[in-house]
């Protein structure tokens, strides 16, 4: 089964919809198809950018698509249920164990509590999943009811990861409207996020670079 015809496949959308509605429930920001076709297509971006060949770059795509679907056990340690659950899944659709084995590797291996990027699957994952920071994962319209995430991500107007053209480093460039947060809350939330951003980048041979408003910060 392709990347293609996995986002076809009704159990495994009906799995990230739930998902995705039980973070609603929980107030999270938006995690479902929109964040991981997202994440899909970025992990594809930097893989074949960096060379490798288009199989790991399918199972890539995968491990994208299929990453937060633990978000329908509970939010607490997604990965590994979802890890688990991608096992379960991909085991049934008779993919080969070494195509199982990577993306299980990676989809548990991609939140910033636990995760390490322990192959080039992992690291692409964990780069593509940690720069979707963008206004429209905002559910909550009140901004006078904002929590810190909700800030974080709405004052996020435009958000760009790049490899540039001699494969050496990774920039993740952010534009941040300061009227609804700050650097310093962006830093509150996400420091342990671009810390394993530079892990993943360096599992790639890459540099990594947080821009923010044409000011680098990491």
């Amino acid at each position: 089964m392709t990347y293609e015809e996995l986002q076809r496949n009704p159990t495994i959308r009906a799995y990230i919809s739930r998902a995705d509605e039980s973070l609603r429930a929980l107030g999270y920001t938006e995690h479902s198809f929109a964040h991981v076709t997202h994440v899909a297509e970025t992990a594809g971006y930097i893989l074949s950018t960096m060379g490798y060949d288009a199989h790991l770059i399918e199972l890539a795509k995968i491990a994208g698509y299929l990453h937060d679907i633990g978000n329908l056990v509970n939010r607490v340690e997604h990965s590994q249920s979802g890890a688990v659950m991608a096992f379960q899944i991909l085991n049934g659709m008779h993919f080969p164990a070494e195509d199982v084995a990577t993306i299980v590797t990676a989809i548990g291996n991609h939140d910033e509590g636990t995760g390490v990027p322990v192959n080039a699957i992992a690291a692409a994952l964990i780069l593509a999943d940690k720069a979707d920071v963008r206004r429209s994962r905002v559910r909550n319209q009140d901004t006078t009811t904002f929590d810190i995430h909700d800030r974080v991500n709405y004052s996020v107007t435009k958000s760009q990861l790049k490899i540039n053209e001699d494969r050496t480093l990774v920039k993740l460039k952010l534009s941040v409207d300061m009227h609804f947060g700050s650097v310093m809350d962006y830093f509150e939330i996400f420091m342990q996020r671009m810390i394993l951003c530079r892990k993943a980048a360096e599992k790639l041979g890459l540099q990594f670079k947080l821009i923010i408003n044409e000011q680098q910060l990491v």
